[in-house]
């Protein structure tokens, strides 16, 4: 087992999201409370149980989602034997591990704790990378778990999706038992608020997730004792990314924030909207922790 080095920066950083984000939902709830009409108590059940879901099935909506299947030794023994090895040195208990059929090379954690969590890698993935590389993604993923960072990732993103069904369900939700003018009004405040709601949690969302692949990276270095094995393999799936078709791309768009790297259809995007930092900033940091490590 080697020394794990406790993050102070990412767990300021989750609880000063969590806070933050805290915060918005108290105000949120405040504004739905006081002009969500008839169908408040409708939509708050709704929110109560998509929390809940959330909270204690997120692993199974994620794979749910992405077309996951846990795996057995006897399926997959070399992936087994690996996250073993890897979970010894980290000091973890071993996750389960699933395959997503996918043209799409990624990896992901996901999970409210170290003892239910879900390691999985696509098949692009292990066709693609070298061994040493999928150890280092593996121990990428495995140090989300270690981090405690999927729970944080999973309940943000609650808010978010609120506020984003509201936007697009606005009609629905806005107007019953109200006159026509004051429902009107009503909607347009709620419509207004959740607009809000979604640009802040989103963008909260998205600093955290940045921060938090830095410090998975730096776990993924010290599990292995290689940097440069997690640099190549970043390398290795950035360029295959380029090649792979629009459309498969988009179907997977939504699981960007739990990706190794995000599968992003068409031009580069702003900084600012990424849910993780560039590649090139990525390899510059493991590059600095390789050469610390050789003196």
């Amino acid at each position: 087992m080697k020394k794990w080095y406790r993050d102070y920066g990412l767990q300021a950083r989750m609880l000063l999201t969590m806070f933050l984000l805290a915060v918005v939902y108290l105000f949120f709830l405040a504004v739905i409370l006081t002009y969500g009409g008839a169908w408040t108590n409708i939509l708050l059940i709704f929110m109560m149980l998509m929390l809940f879901a959330q909270f204690f099935f997120s692993d199974t909506l994620v794979l749910w989602s992405t077309g996951g299947r846990v795996v057995t030794e006897q399926e997959e023994p070399r992936l087994h034997e690996t996250v073993s090895r890897l979970c010894a040195i980290a000091n973890l208990p071993k996750p389960k591990i699933a395959i997503v059929d996918s043209n799409v090379p990624n990896a992901f954690a996901t999970g409210r704790s170290q003892g239910n969590a879900v390691v999985a890698v696509t098949t692009s993935l292990k066709q693609r990378l070298s061994q040493p590389e999928l150890e280092a993604v593996l121990a990428h993923e495995l140090s989300h778990v270690k981090n405690r960072d999927m729970l944080v990732i999973t309940i943000a993103s609650f808010l978010s999706t609120v506020a984003a069904l509201l936007v697009r369900n606005m009609l629905f939700f806005g107007m019953g038992g109200r006159d026509d003018r004051k429902g009107g009004g009503a909607a347009i405040i709620i419509f207004i608020v959740s607009i809000i709601v979604w640009v802040l949690s989103f963008l909260l969302i998205r600093a955290l997730s940045r921060y938090r692949e830095f410090a998975a990276d730096r776990g993924s270095a010290i599990i292995t004792g290689h940097p440069s094995h997690l640099a190549s393999a970043l390398m290795t799936i950035s360029g295959v990314m380029e090649r792979v078709p629009s459309r498969d791309l988009r179907e997977v768009e939504a699981m960007n924030a739990f990706f190794i790297i995000p599968a992003v259809s068409g031009e580069s995007i702003m900084n600012l909207l990424s849910t993780h930092p560039s590649v090139e900033a990525r390899i510059r940091a493991l590059s600095e922790m390789e050469h610390r490590m050789e003196f």
